[in-house]
């Protein structure tokens, strides 16, 4: 429940920043016009997403034992690349988002646009919604616990519509890069443990066969049945008995990644300054 509370809570935030920020700015600038437009594309927008959630799942149900394990290789793939995309895009504009939205904003209102205002608000909504549908049915199949999986994701929402709404208001203050460097952390590794879930359910379906060596023993740790069971496979991906194929690609994504998400811009920034100084 946990990482999926996680995810709820970032990709609704991400989501909620940018229409909060939107609409703040068209309500100082008198634009209720403007601003029941980019409401109704935020209500088009969930819709759509709920809608696509619900057919995935459907699909991935009627599909034969090795046609949902190539599902799910697929939609675990698919959850890695999304989660990575927006681990490293808010890693590099959570300081000046809302900078780039206001300005943005203030140049559609200027050319006497309100449409873009508009696509902004449905294209961030329907993006953020997509990726929470792709990563929570990932992240069901791989833990089989559907209940908790989304009540978790719902209750993320729902904590960064609150946030997004307060942001709306002016009365909530959020360190952006903290927040979304912590949430990071824990991204990178679940989405690591995607990629081992992702590899196993490869080799189920039988589109890889390489790399299927015993590499750990951890049938003492991993135990089928236990809480801790639940934790490590249905979340970290990790089996009793990973294979060579899972360990390397869990280490191959999980290293570079924290790193990146872990390193000290604002220091690096003010060093390379000093630098061009003296």
């Amino acid at each position: 429940m946990l990482p999926t509370f996680v995810i709820g809570l970032r990709e609704g935030l991400e989501a909620a920043l940018i229409v909060g920020i939107i609409a703040a700015f068209l309500a100082q600038q008198g634009r209720k016009d403007a601003l029941r437009q980019v409401w109704i594309g935020v209500g088009i927008a969930v819709a759509l997403c709920v809608v696509i959630g619900v057919v995935l799942r459907l699909v991935s149900q009627e599909l034969p034992q090795q046609g949902q394990e190539a599902l799910e290789t697929v939609v675990g793939a698919l959850a890695v690349v999304m989660v990575t995309y927006m681990v490293l895009w808010m890693a590099k504009h959570s300081r000046g988002l809302r900078k780039e939205l206001e300005g943005a904003a203030a140049s559609a209102l200027a050319q006497g646009s309100t449409a873009a205002l508009v696509g902004m608000a449905f294209l961030a909504v329907m993006r953020e919604g997509f990726e929470t549908a792709v990563f929570l049915l990932a992240l069901t199949q791989a833990s089989g616990n559907a209940t908790l999986s989304f009540l978790g994701a719902l209750l993320g929402i729902l904590v960064a519509a609150a946030i997004g709404y307060g942001i709306y208001k002016g009365g909530v203050r959020l360190n952006l890069s903290r927040f979304f460097r912590i949430t990071g952390i824990v991204l990178v590794i679940v989405a690591a443990g995607l990629v081992m879930s992702t590899l196993h359910t490869a080799f189920e379906a039988h589109w890889i066969s390489f790399g299927q060596q015993r590499a750990l023993n951890l049938s003492w740790l991993v135990v089928q049945g236990t809480p801790l069971y639940s934790l490590f496979s249905g979340v970290l991906g990790v089996q009793p008995y990973p294979t060579v194929t899972e360990v390397t690609g869990w280490l191959v994504y999980a290293a570079p990644m924290l790193a990146y998400v872990l390193w000290p811009r604002t220091a690096t920034k003010k060093k390379l300054i000093g630098a061009t100084n003296s």
